[in-house]
């Protein structure tokens, strides 16, 4: 099913129109997605895609940690927000779901890297849930 994908980083400078197949939709715990995203995991698209489109491509840098063979953090360079990467070895683009200002077609099918989690993230726990902010502490 191709689905066009839009999106842009946290102040807008960079946007970006993947048109393509959605084939994987994971929530990623491992130590490289954590620390590239800051929270407990990273949840990531995987689309071969037909076309792409960029405005703001300028903006863009990127990190590629040297021992990684597939891993390169790419992000806007005025917010830091992260951005669509390509993966020549998966043939793929790899979207980083909460820069999407669009809708995905299909539900996150796993958590992966779950034995890397931190110990904080990543648990089924019960917690209060909030529509909005938390209520202030008393």
């Amino acid at each position: 099913m191709e689905t066009t994908f839009r999106g842009a980083c946290l102040c807008g400078a960079v946007r970006y129109e993947i048109a393509g197949e959605p084939t994987r939709f994971y929530h990623c715990h491992c130590g490289r997605c954590r620390k590239a995203s800051g929270t407990g995991h990273a949840t990531n698209l995987v689309v071969v895609p037909v076309s792409a489109h960029w405005s703001g491509e300028d903006l863009i840098g990127s990190f590629k940690v040297p021992e990684a063979e597939r891993f390169t953090n790419r992000f806007c360079t005025r917010c830091g927000s992260p951005v669509p990467r390509v993966v020549p070895q998966l043939g793929a683009v790899v979207i980083p779901a909460g820069s999407l200002d669009s809708d995905i077609p299909i539900e996150p099918e796993a958590h992966i890297f779950w034995n890397s989690r931190a110990g904080w993230s990543g648990g089924d726990q019960e917690l209060p849930r909030y529509p909005e902010s938390a209520p202030p502490s008393e």
